[in-house]
């Protein structure tokens, strides 16, 4: 199988976008707090699904591109969401199938809450070690707009996450407005330990084996 690289880098986007020959859906990921697009988490995933036909773009979000390094800033975390409305308009056009984002911790939350606001043409969410609550502050938990969220959903938790517990998740699930998945690693705490879990695998067979057939059985207008 062939695999098309390219790199994209537009106003708000930059993306490392792989496409496989034939790709059968296309999977935007965004990076946490601190982190890159080349976080070895997105590097797993991305290799991992484009061994299954899927095309993966990586993409740095806004905050990351004005700085290399540092944490985003929460005043200024609806521009990160615009960096990934923005690299969806960018990306989407360039792969037939359906369209996944998420990310892994920020990354993802700032892809839940992008999808929960109503942004046309996303099919469906993959969320790795959603951020649920600080740790060791479950009193803040962050999932007032899940409701809100009405496409399929598939979140990696790690078992030792300490960002939200498996009775926490458990409980979080119920909220959401669509149908999710929750999938968790053993021996993995937020990092996910993708050298060592198996955590790669695991999520990119979900992908395939729920997440794209549970958007492929969804009526047209349940898609947001």
């Amino acid at each position: 199988m062939s695999i098309d690289r390219s790199t994209i880098e537009t106003d708000l986007v930059a993306a490392d976008l792989a496409r496989p020959d034939d790709a059968i859906a296309l999977v935007i990921l965004a990076h946490g707090a601190g982190s890159n697009r080349d976080a070895v988490i997105l590097r797993t995933m991305s290799d991992v699904l484009l061994a299954r036909g899927v095309a993966v773009a990586r993409i740095d979000l806004p905050y990351r591109q004005d700085r290399p390094k540092g944490p985003p800033s929460p005043s200024k975390a609806a521009r990160d969401r615009d960096g990934i409305r923005a690299a969806i308009n960018a990306l989407a056009p360039l792969v037939d199938g359906p369209l996944i984002i998420g990310g892994h911790s920020y990354g993802g939350r700032q892809a839940s809450m992008v999808v929960a606001e109503g942004t046309d043409g996303v099919d469906g969410l993959l969320l790795t070690s959603y951020p649920l609550h600080p740790p060791g502050k479950p009193e803040r938990a962050r999932t007032e707009h899940l409701p809100d969220i009405m496409i399929p959903t598939l979140i990696v938790h790690g078992r030792s996450d300490a960002f939200g517990t498996s009775a926490e998740f458990t409980d979080a699930v119920e909220l959401f407005g669509g149908p999710v998945r929750l999938l968790e690693i053993d021996r993995a705490d937020h990092s996910l330990k993708p050298d060592r879990s198996g955590v790669g695998d695991l999520t990119a067979d979900a992908v395939v084996d729920w997440l794209l057939p549970t958007i492929a059985d969804r009526p047209p207008n349940q898609t947001v």
